[in-house]
């Protein structure tokens, strides 16, 4: 059975930003290494991610909201929810690994859900990185307090560079391809 990443981040960024042009090399990336795509099918990272996959013979699972219909026209498969906590449970549920990209309130309850799944053990330990400076500081910090608070670290892999993250995950799903 095909692996899959869920690829989180804001819909905010637009063709031509270095963010939308990270999603999409990342698409990218997972189509060449036959790897799917599943993301929350809006815009943003959410289209870049997925266009990266479709423009490169991939698939691009999209998990979206009735509250918002539109989704964008790169995803090979929809899966419609009724609310924000089905959609996260999905997104979750049809990930093999996950990657964190720049994003807002939306992105940290992601994250979020991922990191504290695993740690409860609700979820199995499963590749989870993420990409951007900000997530890198809050990554640091948190895992100071889970130091302090002696529970499992080193769950979620911080990266710079957005090949090296790539390259994490699709190294930790090809073992299991």
């Amino acid at each position: 059975m095909k692996k899959t990443v869920t690829i989180f981040g804001s819909s905010l960024p637009e063709e031509g930003d270095q963010e939308y042009l990270d999603a999409y090399r990342l698409g990218k990336r997972f189509a060449l290494a036959g790897i799917k795509v599943c993301n929350g099918g809006n815009g943003g990272i959410m289209e870049a991610s997925a266009k990266g996959a479709y423009e490169n013979g991939g698939e691009a699972l999209g998990i979206t909201i009735k509250k918002f219909p539109d989704h964008n026209s790169y995803l090979t498969e929809n899966i419609i929810c009724d609310t924000m906590f089905e959609r996260m449970q999905k997104l979750v549920e049809y990930g093999d690994a996950y990657i964190v990209l720049q994003g807002g309130t939306g992105t940290l309850f992601e994250l979020g859900v991922v990191w504290e799944s695993i740690n409860k053990g609700f979820l199995e330990e499963k590749p989870f990185a993420c990409h951007s400076a900000m997530w890198r500081d809050i990554c640091a910090i948190m895992e100071k307090q889970l130091i302090r608070e002696k529970r499992k670290t080193g769950i979620l892999k911080p990266f710079d560079d957005i090949d090296q993250c790539a390259d994490y995950i699709i190294g930790k799903l090809s073992n299991h391809l």
